[in-house]
């Protein structure tokens, strides 16, 4: 695992952290990079674990209209997080853009294993389809706390 992919891991934690989650690290990371767990409607405890997969495009990526995860995931679980959190191109900065995804929105690939990409990627920076972007950054976070988040869809503007 590189740098950047721990990085990707501990931003994700906390932001987690700073929006009340409790964070629990495995002692092996084989399948989930971590659990998080809250209280809420007086005192109910929810239990998500979470993979994170960073995205990190070279210079060379060109525009997409669909950007996210395409690969295996070691884990699966119905109340799992996939957490993506969307880099800039040679940047060693946080993210533009977080998103926390159900696995209800995770889809098979025929030949790479999970594909979940509600992102997009225009003139070099990465950003929200409008489907999805209930999913991204704060709001994100927020949708992890409602008892049916893991069976959430996407909602259409049209």
């Amino acid at each position: 695992m590189g740098a950047s992919d721990y990085f990707a891991e501990l931003y994700v934690a906390g932001r987690f952290a700073e929006a009340g989650w409790n964070v629990y690290f495995p002692h092996r990371d084989i399948g989930f990079d971590f659990i998080v767990s809250k209280s809420v409607n007086h005192g109910s405890p929810i239990l998500r674990p979470v993979q994170v997969k960073g995205k990190y495009p070279t210079s060379a990526k060109v525009n997409k209209v669909t950007y996210g995860y395409v690969g295996r995931l070691a884990q699966i679980h119905p109340e799992m997080v996939l957490a993506i959190p969307f880099f800039l191109a040679g940047s060693s900065d946080p993210p533009v853009c977080t998103a926390y995804m159900p696995f209800s929105l995770i889809r098979r690939h025929r030949r790479r294993g999970y594909r979940c990409e509600p992102a997009s990627f225009k003139s070099g920076v990465p950003e929200p389809r409008r489907d999805f972007k209930r999913f991204f950054d704060s709001s994100g976070l927020q949708l992890l706390e409602a008892a049916s988040w893991e069976d959430s869809g996407v909602q259409s503007d049209h």
